[in-house]
This record gives C-alpha cells, structure tokens and sequence, in this order.
C-alpha cells in the first residue's frame, strides 16, 4: 500500500529555502518584462479543451491533462503552455488594433515529463509581443529573454538561432503528404542520414542535396556561408539567413559576451513556428533554459491571425542553476505581553524589517532568515543590537551599540 504522502511521479514539494528562490526569479523576471513594457497576465489553469490545443500540434496534445466539466459536460484540459492563453486574451479580451506585449508566470502541468529529470509542474515565466510582423519584435524578444536569464545571474550565455523557413524554402514546390512531412521532419531532428537518403530517394537531385546537407549545418558563423552555398536560392531560404545574419549582428551588438551559433537543421516545433526561433543555453545547463520565435497562427483559431513571437522558461530548470540569494537578515525578539515590546516589533515590521518571535520554549530554525540582530531590554527600554554584541554584556550597554525601538 501507498503511502498517503507520497506524491505522483514527476510531482514534488516546493520547500522553503526553493520557493524563496523561485519567488526572487519571478520578482525579478516580470520587473525586466516590465521595464521593455510589458503587461502582466494571469490566465487561469482550467480551459475548455479545444481552446487550448487549437493550432497547437500533436505534441502540446499528448502533453495535455483532460477531464469532464461536471457542471457542462464538456472536455477540459489544465494547461500545458500559457501561449495559446496569451494569444486568446489578445484577440478577444484586448482586441488592441497595435502591438500588444504580454507576459505571465504561472503553474502549467503535463501529462508526460519532457524528460527524465523534467517536472511535470514547471513554473512557466513567458512573454509574447503580438501585432508586429517585423524583425525587430524577434530582437525585442531575443533580448528580454536574455536580460531574464542575466538578471538571474547566469552566465556566460549561449544562443542558438534556426529558422523554419529554410527546411519550408528547401521544400518548396515538392509534393509531400502529412505522414510523409512528419517522416522527414523526424529524420533531420534526428540527423538520421541513412533515413534521410531513403525518404529522398525519389526527390530532385538540388532538394534531396539541400535536405543532406541541413543536420551538418550548425555551428558559428561559417553555417550561414555554408547553407547559401549548397541550399537552393529560394527567396524563403534568402530571406531566412539574410534575417538570421541581421539577428546575431545586432544581439552581438547588445551582448558582447555572447555566444552565437546556428542549427539550421534544428527541427523543434517545426509545425508550431513559422520564422525564426531561437534557444538559450546557460554554461551549465545541459539543455535550453528558454526556447522561443515567431509563430505567426498561433491567434489565427480565435479569429485574429496576428504576428505573434516570444518565448518561455521553466522557472524550476531555472532556479537550479542561477545563484540562489544569501538568507535574508532578520531580527530576533523574545515574545512577551509587555506592550512596550509588542509596539516596537509592530513598528519594525511596518518598516519592512523581518522580525521572528522566540515562542515560548522554542528556537527559531529557518533557512530563508539569518537573526543578525535582536531586541534586547536595557535600561527600560527596548532596543535593537546586533547579536554578536549580545556575548559582552558591556558592550550592549554602551548607547553607540544599541538603538531605541521604544519610540
């Protein structure tokens, strides 16, 4: 039998010296969001199914928790990703005629972990500009989701930058199928040349070339020389590296430290994102910390095709690899009913001072706060000293170590 406590796979406690942290993350992330002016939204955790996944692909499906509403009898789903939320509010609760910029942090749940060591609780921290065609909204996003992660202390950072309009570009004009696209788009995730050649076998020669070509495309800037030379001169593949090119210059630009590199053969949520996308890496993070780009449909199932672009991060992955904060300094006070004592604790914490009550028969033992200081009665008053100074009972007398907290 079970224990009552234990809790489901992928499913954990968040205890007190983590949520501090997270808490920090999130204060400081939806303050940088606010500082580029974007507006803050809480969409709630439970949707009408079809809501969510609309235009969403498979994969945000399979990932998607669903239950009966007992009150209608219609299939609902807790929400796996915030952005479809985002882009519903901005058709039809905003419905502003230009750019609109949104972000959010919230719980999203997932039917099925990601991976091995995934939650399947992340805390979504996302951003999403919508109204803007332009390549200048893809830097706008690149560089808040990289003022987040710098605000969080991590460096050095690494971004890789792809787009989807090159593998569309290559494929331009060839007949292919749903089953057949999902095939090859495996195959390229995979870099899987032997399948690869199978599934080309009976494409033209310049198309089957390109597509062979795609999983060696990766690396500095030498990958953006290498793919106009060996992809087709399609305006979709020239404009996709032309953009690219424009993008690292100017994130160069901005982050000097950063390093850039490209994956054109980078086929994450191919059938979600219609330009660039792009993924974060801190230097000790195995996998991405944030993953973004233009996904221009993701508004066009609520009636509003609106550009859209932006990115996301899971807070949790997060919080494991910024540097936490040292424990925040607190005052230590004897409980007692002396109204003298209970006003001046009243007041410090009015002033924003954390002060932990010594209850009766008890030691306080928390992470989160170090008692640097106390409240001590002297002279018939009581008065805040610091704790090291508590150990010479003539130096907490003299009036230059003490302050009056009486007043």
């Amino acid at each position: 039998m079970l224990s009552a406590w234990l809790l489901p796979e992928h499913i954990a406690d968040v205890l007190p010296a983590q949520a501090r942290h997270l808490e920090a993350l999130r204060r400081r992330l939806i303050d940088r969001a606010s500082g580029y002016g974007f507006e803050l939204v809480v969409p709630p955790l439970l949707e009408h199914l079809e809501s969510l996944l609309s235009g969403t692909g498979r994969e945000l499906d399979l990932r998607t928790f669903k239950l009966i509403d007992q009150s209608s009898g219609r299939l609902l789903g807790l929400r796996a990703d915030t952005t479809p939320q985002a882009a519903r509010i901005d058709a039809h609760l905003l419905n502003r005629e230009g750019v609109t910029r949104l972000c959010y942090c919230g719980p999203v749940l997932h039917a099925r972990a990601t991976s091995v060591a995934a939650s399947r609780e992340p805390l979504q921290f996302g951003a999403e500009i919508f109204g803007h065609a332009g390549l200048e909204a893809d830097l706008e996003a690149a560089e808040l989701a990289l003022d987040c992660l710098s605000a969080a202390g991590v460096q050095p950072l690494v971004i890789d930058l792809a787009d989807a309009r090159v593998l569309r570009g290559v494929l331009a004009g060839v007949p292919l199928d749903a089953a057949g696209l999902q095939d090859l788009v495996q195959a390229l995730a995979q870099k899987d040349a032997a399948a690869l050649q199978a599934l080309t076998a009976s494409l033209a020669s310049e198309t089957a070339a390109a597509l062979a070509a795609l999983p060696r495309l990766y690396g500095g800037d030498e990958v953006l020389a290498a793919a106009a030379a060996v992809l087709p001169g399609r305006p979709l593949v020239r404009q996709a590296l032309e953009q690219l090119r424009w993008l690292a210059a100017h994130l160069r630009q901005s982050f000097p430290a950063l390093r850039v590199g490209f994956d054109l053969g980078d086929m994450g949520g191919y059938g979600y994102y219609s330009g660039v996308r792009f993924a974060i890496y801190g230097a000790s993070a195995t996998d991405a910390l944030v993953r973004g780009g233009r996904y221009d449909e993701v508004g066009a199932v609520f009636g509003r095709n609106r550009p859209a672009v932006g990115f996301s991060l899971d807070l949790k992955a997060l919080a494991e690899v910024a540097p936490g904060a040292p424990a925040a300094g607190a005052i230590r006070a004897p409980w007692s009913e002396d109204a003298a004592l209970r006003g001046a604790v009243r007041r410090l914490r009015d002033a924003g001072e954390t002060v932990l009550a010594v209850l009766p028969g008890d030691e306080p033992q928390t992470q989160a706060f170090e008692c640097d200081r106390e409240l001590v009665h002297l002279g018939g008053r009581w008065v805040l000293q610091a704790i090291a100074a508590a150990a010479s009972t003539a130096a907490a007398a003299r009036p230059a170590a003490a302050t009056d907290s009486s007043r």
